[in-house]
């Protein structure tokens, strides 16, 4: 962990009419992929996001806060907090890596796969989007391993979901299986992966609402076990999340139920 940081945007790259990447004045060298920074827009608030790489975000424009970071230039700066929580679990040599993105869910699933393959893992990545110009970063995840596609409207790949992809693979064939999106698919993927019976191999990204970031305020507790979010996750395995609220409901800032 580090202490908060100003920086300065070095370069904005647009990856999608929604998203952009943005690379930032220092680097994250010890970095779990999957862990996350509490970024600071001035004036407007402070949001988690995930590090998709060392020194950048990437960012979907969503609401007020992201929206003033896209209006933010090359040269401008933002406030950092971090990099926080648990990560995805790095496997060993020649185990089998199964990765499931969809949106910008393939953020910090992106350095996930690189450090895996680097690890000398036989890594192979379905990634989901709206569309074909959704997609995000196919080219570092075929860089590492073989790469599946689905769009939901048919214009690259599969047409359907990430979960159509998955039927057809022998997903018991695999060692580890990471799984980060929106919470909809994950959801998806999670009951597919517990009819399978490979839950235990799998590990989930979950979103929330987060505050201090650092574990203190509780504002990040699902139910039912307490577990925070910031602290104890963001990544989880499939089996602590049986029986929660994954899928159900998350909270907003005054901490009421929000249906998802």
């Amino acid at each position: 962990m580090t202490l908060p940081l100003n920086v300065s945007i070095e370069r904005i790259v647009e990856e999608s009419p929604l998203v952009r990447t943005f690379f930032f004045s220092h680097s994250f060298e010890n970095m779990e992929p999957g862990q996350f920074v509490m970024v600071w827009i001035r004036g407007v608030d402070e949001v988690p996001m995930g590090l998709s790489r060392k020194n950048s975000i990437t960012v979907q424009k969503v609401g007020e806060a992201t929206s003033k970071l896209f209006e933010l230039k090359e040269g401008d700066s933002f406030g950092l907090r971090g990099p926080f929580g648990k990560g995805f679990s790095l496997p060993a040599a020649g185990e089998k890596v199964l990765v499931i993105a969809g949106g910008v869910g393939a953020a910090p699933l992106s350095p996930y796969a690189e450090a895996a393959g680097d690890a000398g893992a036989d890594v192979q990545t379905v990634l989901g989007a709206r569309s074909a110009g959704d997609l995000l970063f196919e080219d570092r995840f075929s860089a590492v391993g073989a790469l599946d596609v689905s769009t939901d409207d048919g214009s690259k790949g599969t047409k359907g979901f990430v979960t159509d992809v998955l039927r057809k693979l022998d997903v018991s064939a695999f060692d580890r299986i990471a799984v980060c999106g929106p919470e909809i698919m994950m959801v998806s993927v999670f009951r597919l992966l517990q009819e399978k019976d490979v839950l235990e191999k799998a590990e989930f990204s979950l979103h929330r609402y987060f505050k201090c970031g650092i574990g203190v305020c509780g504002a990040c507790c699902i139910d039912p076990s307490g577990l925070r979010v910031c602290k104890d996750g963001p990544v989880f395995s499939g089996v602590q999340l049986l029986g929660s609220e994954l899928g159900k409901y998350a909270r907003d800032a005054s901490g009421r139920r929000v249906k998802i």
